[in-house]
């Protein structure tokens, strides 16, 4: 999946310390995350904002089932935002309450100043990004913030997954909304199977990452998936911008939904058949072979 993009982190060196004077691939913590057999200390960022349902839903079913979950998350929605990092001399945090903090940044702002700051000595053992209000299929993924999130996890050598909930059509938003509780209960049966396929080595291999889409089922969202699949991520791009002359300079924009025959095992297919599209993905582009028959292997028997 074609997600990396290497940008200065001058913004977020200035203001930590435990960055300065680093590069990103450097800045990996230094400790061993717990065994995968305890709970684990994870680190829940998005795109939508640290306030949004989906991030909010996912830190309640986490919780819920005994991990430590903190979210560390930006301030304001930063949908589109892909892999974009800080180039200012300065990033404002804030900690509206405990467990929380509220990054003025993109999501992979959030995640360096919580793997610098929040977890500093200490990496969480697992980045959950999500979920996200609509999905990340095909060429959506690649300019996702919520990707992004787990793109910046991945290149600092801590596991992550990307949780998106919705289907390349327009969404409804009570329906979407509703089918984030699948979308997180989901979540917390793929965590389980990989502490139990990790058991003393780490969540997922090194440098690899899984882009998970949820279908919203039902005109209330509330159904339940078909099933799960293992895919890649379709080539095609959904979204096509147009552009109209206003003859003063200015063009005005608008886009247009454009949806190309599925491609063969990708996560469109999975998505439109009411599956759940699991897509192996890796910061610096190389996913492989291999990766897809872990990620085969992983999910299977596991149901939504």
């Amino acid at each position: 999946m074609r997600h990396k993009r290497v940008l200065p982190l001058a913004a977020l060196m200035l203001c930590t310390p435990a960055l300065a004077g680093t590069t990103r691939a450097a800045a990996a913590p230094q400790t061993a995350p717990a065994a995968p057999s305890a709970p684990l200390r994870i680190l829940l960022t998005n795109d939508d904002g640290y306030n949004a349902p989906g991030i909010r839903k996912a830190f309640a079913r986490l919780t819920a089932a005994g991990h430590d979950v903190t979210i560390v998350a930006p301030l304001t929605n930063q949908s589109g935002t892909g892999t974009k990092m800080a180039s200012a001399p300065a990033i404002a945090v804030q900690h509206p309450e405990p467990k929380v903090w509220a990054v003025d940044g993109t999501p992979g702002d959030s995640v360096a100043f919580g793997l610098a700051e929040v977890f500093e000595g200490r990496a969480p053992d697992l980045v959950v990004s999500g979920t996200n209000f609509g999905p990340n299929l095909a060429s959506l993924a690649t300019h996702s913030g919520t990707i992004g999130g787990a793109v910046a996890a991945l290149e600092y050598g801590v596991p992550a997954i990307a949780l998106s909930t919705g289907g390349l059509a327009v969404p409804d938003p009570v329906a979407t909304v509703n089918a984030m509780d699948p979308t997180v209960d989901f979540a917390v049966k793929l965590i389980d199977r990989l502490r139990t396929r990790a058991r003393s080595g780490p969540l997922l291999p090194k440098g690899v990452g899984l882009n998970v889409n949820h279908p919203v089922i039902g005109a209330d969202g509330k159904g339940v998936a078909r099933g799960v699949a293992s895919t890649f991520q379709d080539p095609q791009a959904p979204l096509r911008p147009d552009f109209t002359d206003s003859g003063d300079g200015t063009w005005k924009v608008s886009v247009r939904l454009s949806v190309q025959p599925a491609a063969k095992g990708g996560d469109v297919e999975a998505v439109s058949a009411d599956r759940i599209a699991v897509s192996p993905m890796n910061a610096d582009w190389n996913t492989g072979p291999a990766d897809f028959a872990v990620t085969s292997a992983l999910l299977s028997g596991l149901r939504p």
